[in-house]
């Protein structure tokens, strides 16, 4: 988890202490890292994750992508919700929650940011883009 301090003085753009301003965070985006040295995407991380490099520049997502993996949890809530394994368009994958009933939630789906940051969990939400299969209704 990240905090950020009013009192921080800004860094040098293209280090990795720099990369989560959160400035440059909209509601309606999701912001990532792209190493400058190999390509890689990844998301709130300090170092890539293939080269070790800390020259990392901030992106912002087109907000689509692809379900890789979902569950149903039922822990903690009174009702029960889903966490999916997001992987992005441009590469990156993020943890975070697709709306709708969360069995009918499968890998392959493909979805949408509806919002970056839900008020409660504070992860991504996503909707989806394709009506679910319905063959029995």
């Amino acid at each position: 988890m990240y905090h950020y301090s009013t009192s921080a003085a800004q860094s040098a753009v293209g280090f990795a202490t720099g990369v989560l301003d959160p400035a440059e965070r909209t509601k309606d985006a999701i912001v990532y890292q792209r190493c400058t040295w190999c390509g890689t995407a990844m998301y709130h991380r300090l170092l890539c994750p293939v080269c070790q490099g800390s020259e990392l520049r901030t992106e912002r997502s087109e907000g689509t992508g692809t379900v890789r993996h979902s569950t149903v949890v039922h822990r903690n809530t009174p009702a029960a919700r889903n966490v999916s394994l997001i992987e992005m368009a441009e590469g990156f994958v993020v943890r975070g929650r697709v709306m709708g009933p969360p069995i009918g939630i499968h890998s392959g789906d493909r979805v949408r940011l509806s919002t970056a940051k839900d008020p409660v969990r504070g992860e991504p939400v996503f909707q989806l883009l394709d009506e679910p299969y319905r063959a029995w209704s």
